[in-house]
């Protein structure tokens, strides 16, 4: 059986859209009615084009990761094998999700949810079956052989997942995994009037704003940390260069959709401060100086980066005017957008550095 990134992103589509469908979790209680009643209710009164395009978009990338799978894993698999195998378990899933959603007071099922989520996985599915033929595929593993190394998948799975979680507004641009402040609350929440409270290490200094050269820091190291994870499964300095330049743009772009989101599209660009500028021109030239440097090399100063970059950024609070713009993805109409990204962004930088560990401890000769 082959290996393929397409099963772990898979999985990690699955999570997120099981996060985003029964978020926010609490309250959950019995209508008196079957949960499956939703199937054969009247359509909805209310709908708006962002649920309709969300409920599809959503479920596109499953059925054709799912899929495409099959299709890499299996090479003889045929294309209704392969389709059949994107769109049912994707159809289940959210047959699933929908009644579930009878349980929780802040989610309603709806069939039209329902059938636009099936909708979107055949969508996906059809598109990966639909690339088998013309040769798609078989390019993209040519590409992959030739860019990266066999042993790739983990970093490209991330790679993949860096943009999305910048979707979620950060209170530091590219700055990911700033979760200590929070957590800190939510402990305190969950141990309250109970004796393991005084076992929580708590900083009783209050947190103070980054200093302009601290925020330019964590920029610098949270834009060169993709740089850098990429760089240790390829070998060519030139197609480094490439994926540096790409990750740039893509950073760029993700973070002013998600400032246009947060603050309107007049403020797309807002977020560029004169230490967000230090930071990217500091991650653009560390990024020029490393692509000599050996994979094992460029996974060590990745920890390094990740190491100082979290201790950095969970220094500082997020102030109270980012507070107030987190409601409106927590509350308003990009609550499924808040599911997507809000855990990506706390967890990216720690399942990287899972997964640099595990990298260097592998004894693994340099090609």
């Amino acid at each position: 059986m082959q290996k393929t990134s397409a099963w772990p992103l898979a999985l990690a589509w699955v999570v997120l859209i099981v996060y985003a469908s029964l978020y926010p979790f609490g309250e959950w209680r019995d209508q008196g009615i079957v949960p499956w009643a939703f199937l054969t209710a009247p359509l909805p009164r209310y709908w708006t084009g962002f649920d309709l395009v969300s409920n599809v978009a959503g479920y596109i990338p499953l059925g054709f990761l799912c899929s495409l799978a099959v299709l890499r894993s299996q090479p003889r698999a045929g294309a209704l094998r392969a389709f059949l195998f994107g769109f049912v378990p994707a159809t289940l899933l959210s047959l699933l999700m929908e009644t579930l959603q009878s349980y929780l007071p802040m989610r309603v099922p709806s069939n039209v949810d329902f059938a636009l989520n099936s909708g979107g996985a055949g969508v996906g599915a059809l598109l990966a079956v639909a690339l088998e033929p013309l040769g798609a595929l078989a390019r993209w593993s040519r590409f992959r052989e030739r860019w990266f190394t066999p042993h790739a998948r983990g970093a490209l799975v991330l790679l993949a997942l860096w943009p999305v979680a910048l979707l979620f507004p950060a209170a530091v641009p590219f700055g990911l995994g700033q979760v200590f402040e929070r957590l800190e609350a939510w402990l305190g929440r969950v141990l309250e009037d109970t004796p393991f409270l005084d076992w929580v290490p708590v900083r009783y200094a209050e947190l103070q704003p980054l200093v302009p050269g601290a925020e330019a820091l964590c920029v610098a190291l949270g834009l060169l940390a993709p740089c850098l994870l990429g760089y240790s499964v390829m070998r060519s300095p030139a197609r480094r260069a490439v994926l540096a330049a790409a990750v740039g743009a893509s950073g760029l772009g993700v973070t002013c959709l998600s400032a246009a989101l947060s603050f309107g599209p007049a403020n797309a660009w807002e977020w560029i401060t004169p230490a967000a500028e230090a930071g990217m021109a500091a991650a653009a030239l560390f990024a020029l100086l490393a692509l000599v440097l050996p994979r094992r090399g460029c996974a060590a100063v990745l920890l390094l980066a990740l190491g100082v970059g979290l201790s950095v950024l969970n220094q500082a609070p997020t102030s109270a005017y980012f507070a107030q713009t987190l409601q409106v993805w927590e509350q308003g109409r990009f609550i499924h957008f808040h599911g997507l990204a809000q855990w990506l962004g706390w967890v990216w930088p720690y399942a990287t550095l899972a997964y640099v560990l595990v990298v260097l401890s592998r004894r693994e000769r340099e090609n």
